[in-house]
């Protein structure tokens, strides 16, 4: 026992995170090799972490998870969330407690370290997340600079300035980085267990998902609800979108500030709701329809990342438990007469949901696509299907 402490004590740091005040705290690398500048933030989901980083809603991040052990079921090409399959995911690095796990689950294929690097993600482990997390709710995100060397060797004072000088994610558009550069069809429907994916053979609903950064499982759950999907770019214009006459346009999740995407993404959704279209948005999708609306988004403290979150749907009086990752929120004073709130967040009130009061469109803020209820959000995809079908011809 005491060879086997002493062993770990001497084992060497090769990895580093330096924050922009300076801080600096060691541990021991993971995945790929080399420096990564990000916003820290944490998130306390206790499964899904492939999921999770291949999310392009958190490019731009840094992920410290509270869950002490990852890598427990190792990882697989169905998990991914990311439409490109061969592209790097949109977070930076990643933050663990413990050296990852070793995998033991059928469904496994690669170890997650050796995921990490096909990937080009950095990581750290051997890190108090707890420590971590609690300096996140005292003091709100963190900017910093996340390091891997083989030898332990830093340039300190480099990665300090690095952290330093980065302005962080308000005022960033990440969306223009993480939507598709050209427009495609989507007819993968949910996975079921010891199938797999089916396609979807019989759609009726034709809807136009604008790609803000796009969760693959979000899509799934489109067509699983009877839709043909075409995925746009971002910045598609609204008469592109219009001359396709869908049944209904889809605003998804995305990375970033959303006042900054908004720019460009705002002209087009108030154009598309000038037509009546109905329109549904997940997170940015739903900061956008809102920027849209005459609403306005703030920069929140520690942001909501996590599959533990309890949401009220003020429409029904029913409370669903939600998976969340957004650092901007709706500020619900902003809201305008034509905009109801329907969904707050149990945790802290925030504004979780909007309902049009003279047009078509609904937008929350969590992921309804995601399984922590497992199925309580499901309902939202449904709602959309019904709007598009009570629409008049």
């Amino acid at each position: 026992m005491s060879t086997s402490h002493s062993a770990w004590q001497t084992r060497p740091k090769t990895a580093c995170l330096v924050f922009a005040d300076g801080t600096v705290i060691y541990g021991y690398g993971v995945g790929s090799v080399g420096e990564a500048l990000g916003e820290i933030c944490f998130n306390t989901s206790i499964t899904g972490y492939q999921e999770i980083l291949t999310d392009p809603s958190y490019a731009g991040q840094i992920i410290a998870f509270t869950f002490p052990h990852v890598g427990n079921v190792g990882t697989n090409g169905e998990d991914i969330e990311t439409v490109n399959m061969a592209g790097t995911s949109g977070v930076r690095g990643c933050i663990l407690k413990a050296d990852i796990t070793e995998p033991s689950n059928y469904r496994n294929e690669k170890h997650l370290d050796a995921w990490l690097k096909s990937r080009d993600i950095i990581g750290i482990s051997g890190i108090d997340t707890r420590s971590l997390t609690g300096e996140i709710r005292d003091k709100g995100f963190i900017n910093a600079v996340i390091a891997h060397n083989e030898k332990g060797e830093f340039d300190l004072e480099a990665l300090k300035a690095k952290a330093a000088a980065w302005d962080g994610l308000e005022g960033a558009d990440l969306a223009k980085e993480v939507t598709c550069t050209q427009s495609y069809k989507w007819d993968e429907k949910v996975w079921e267990w010891d199938k797999g994916f089916a396609k979807q053979e019989h759609p009726n609903y034709k809807v136009v998902a604008i790609d803000y950064g796009a969760k693959r499982n979000i899509l799934r759950c489109l067509a699983t609800a009877g839709c043909d999907v075409k995925v746009v770019p971002a910045n598609t214009p609204a008469k592109d979108i219009l001359a396709e006459n869908p049944d209904g346009v889809f605003l998804s999740n995305g990375p970033g500030d959303p006042a900054a995407t908004g720019e460009y993404a705002v002209a087009i959704v108030k154009e598309i709701l000038e037509h009546n279209i109905p329109v549904f948005g997940i997170c940015l999708g739903h900061q956008i329809l809102s920027l849209a609306c005459g609403a306005k988004t703030v920069k929140m403290h520690q942001g909501h990342h996590g599959a533990n979150h309890p949401v009220k749907d003020l429409t029904t009086g029913k409370v669903e438990i939600t998976s969340m990752n957004h650092g901007f929120a709706v500020d619900e004073a902003s809201l305008p007469e034509t905009l109801e709130q329907t969904h707050v967040s149990l945790f802290d009130g925030t504004n979780c949901g909007i309902m049009h009061k003279e047009k078509p469109a609904f937008s929350v803020q969590y992921h309804p696509e995601a399984s922590p209820g497992p199925q309580d959000s499901y309902y939202l995809f449904k709602r959309f299907v019904h709007l598009m079908q009570s629409q008049p011809a």
